[in-house]
């Protein structure tokens, strides 16, 4: 089945797929990374955050170039034009990626229900493990059932949620809006005790997701999107997407400014939370429960982005093992799909009876190695003017910028690694 007519080109159909990518993106790894460093630096490093922003879009949109160019996703190209020993190693790339991100999702999502709505007569740990199923099973049927456009509805509420709860909340905080200004407009490294350069680079790279980037071809296509006069259209939902990304990083950092937080991952929220709280006097019993939502509402998108969207890689591999037209639109009603959703809101739960810290110690260990990949891919193939054409192919310009986001990552990732072999 080829890509379906382009949609009328209403404001949800312009901006979804990029605010999709963005929102899926923003997991519970990233809320804390973004609260640890602005606890530890402070706004200093709030210049990190639209650097950060501005890689991620570089990334996806050559990846949409590309497919716009050809008419292939990025994982097609790849397994098309560098071999089908790509798919044997994404296969099982994205088997453990799948494990410790989903794995991380349901136990952000059931620690942060807790500190929501916390059952009675319960424990944290009996009420992680409850929420965390229901979230998984919940995100399970409104993929199952409803299909992209479903999920694409349930996702605007969701950002609306976590954008506006968080946003107004970092705001009520009070912030020095010189301090920000300052962070903003002029790049520093602090140097306090703990390593300001580690936790710049993390800031960094922590914005926006990683394998998740993929998965904006797939819905563009869904979108109807095809050929190179919907590029315009692409650099404008992304831009909107990556602004919101930053945005909200940005408020993530300024919340936790000044603030001594302990904890790791999802227990880090809560426990800025309740830092929030004490620093807010009277209001601080509203922006606490304002905080926890809009987390909430961060980490269940990012879940249910995941659950709707990684299917869509296994199921492109596979299809790629046997004949395949040349940009064939992936049924979400598939067997290849839906089997590895269901493995996707299954398999993980395991995790729930494991330490946060460990599964995210992995998380980052595997995640490292993907975003150098994508940038590998794109220089190889986006400057192949016999594949691209004249008009989308890549320029100077967006070379430069590719091997800066590749150089980047090469340094993030070592470090990231480094930091998580070591336990420091």
């Amino acid at each position: 089945m080829n890509a379906p007519p382009a949609r009328r080109l209403g404001i949800l159909a312009i901006l979804g797929p990029g605010m999709l990518v963005a929102a899926t993106g923003v997991g519970a790894g990233d809320l804390a990374t973004a609260a640890l460093a602005g606890s530890r630096l402070g706004t200093a490093v709030l210049w990190a955050v639209i650097v950060g922003a501005v890689m991620k879009f570089v990334l996806t949109e050559g990846l949409a170039r590309w497919q716009l160019a050809t008419d292939q996703t990025l994982l097609e190209g790849t397994a098309r034009h560098l071999g089908r020993g790509v798919l044997a190693v994404f296969t099982i790339y994205l088997a453990a990626w799948s494990f410790f991100v989903g794995s991380a999702l349901v136990s952000a999502c059931g620690a942060t229900a807790h500190a929501i709505w916390p059952l009675p007569g319960s424990t944290p740990d009996a009420d992680k493990i409850v929420y965390g199923i229901v979230h998984s099973l919940v995100a399970l049927g409104l993929v199952w059932i409803g299909g992209y456009r479903l999920f694409e509805r349930v996702m605007g509420i969701c950002i609306g949620v976590m954008f506006v709860t968080v946003v107004t909340t970092a705001l009520a905080s009070g912030p020095d809006l010189g301090d920000c200004l300052r962070g903003l407009l002029v790049p520093t490294i602090p140097q306090p005790a703990e390593d300001g350069l580690g936790w710049t680079v993390a800031l960094t790279g922590g914005v926006g997701g990683t394998v998740t980037i993929l998965c904006y071809g797939y819905w563009i296509r869904e979108e109807g999107r095809t050929g190179g006069d919907a590029m315009r259209i692409c650099r404008i939902d992304l831009a909107a997407g990556y602004v919101m990304t930053g945005v909200f990083g940005l408020a993530m950092v300024v919340l936790a400014t000044g603030l001594e937080t302990s904890g790791s991952g999802s227990r880090l929220l809560v426990d800025l939370a309740d830092r929030l709280q004490d620093r807010l006097g009277a209001a601080g019993h509203f922006a606490r429960w304002a905080f926890l939502i809009g987390a909430w509402g961060a980490i269940f998108s990012s879940l249910l982005g995941v659950w709707q969207s990684v299917p869509y890689l296994f199921a492109d591999t596979w299809s790629l093992w046997g004949s395949r037209e040349v940009g064939q639109q992936i049924s979400t009603r598939s067997w290849p799909y839906r089997g590895w959703l269901l493995a996707l809101a299954t398999i993980p739960l395991a995790g729930l009876w494991t330490r946060f810290a460990e599964i995210q110690k992995w998380y980052a260990i595997v995640g490292a190695a993907f975003l150098p990949a994508v940038a590998v891919a794109l220089l190889v193939l986006g400057r192949r003017r016999s594949l691209v054409g004249e008009k989308l192919a890549t320029r100077w310009i967006g070379l430069l910028a590719l091997v800066a986001v590749l150089l980047f990552y090469l340094l993030a990732g070592g470090l990231e690694v480094h930091k998580r072999l070591s336990g420091t």
